[in-house]
């Protein structure tokens, strides 16, 4: 049941994950912002299966909510309109083909190269919050706290760019 569960959240990762670029249904970025939002809430069910409900968790919560919020207000405060058809360029097709194949070449020639076989050690997954939460407020809590005067800035500039009469 659980290999059923992890093909099915991975082929919704991947199909969702490319309707965000490639997405026939619309040009509206509005519609591949939720396509997105699908995306990270089926690698959210990747990391259920994992056991690590925590990040699971943070998945839906930072991710799905509150990041796919401000990338929406973006949208909607840049007002995009849908985009014309554009005619694809020779050049970014091979590049973007070359790249793919480059990247595709090195991870199979560094899979075929690893020592991953029958007798390899299985590391156990645990998803416990409260050895992740002691390590990261007893060892990281100038970077939480840089990171969120980081975002107060952040909010304030957008709130600010956002006003049509600044006086």
């Amino acid at each position: 049941m659980q290999d059923f569960f992890f093909y099915l959240f991975s082929a919704l990762t991947l199909l969702c994950g490319t309707l965000v670029v490639a997405n026939p249904f619309s040009r509206n970025p509005v519609t591949s912002a939720m396509f997105l939002v699908l995306t990270i809430t089926s690698m959210a069910g990747l990391f259920v299966l994992l056991h690590a409900f925590f990040l699971a968790a943070v998945q839906i919560l930072v991710y799905a909510g509150a990041v796919m919020v401000l990338f929406l207000f973006v949208i909607m405060l840049l007002d995009i309109k849908e985009e014309q058809q554009r005619r694809i360029k020779a050049f970014g097709l091979v590049s973007g083909g070359a790249s793919v194949a480059a990247i595709a070449g090195v991870f199979i020639f560094s899979l075929s190269r690893s020592k991953m076989g029958p007798g390899a050690v299985v590391v156990e997954v645990d998803g416990a919050t409260r050895p992740l939460g002691r390590l990261l407020f007893n060892q990281y809590v100038l970077p939480f706290e840089l990171l969120s005067v980081l975002l107060l800035v952040a909010m304030v500039g957008v709130i600010l760019l956002s006003k049509r009469d600044l006086k």
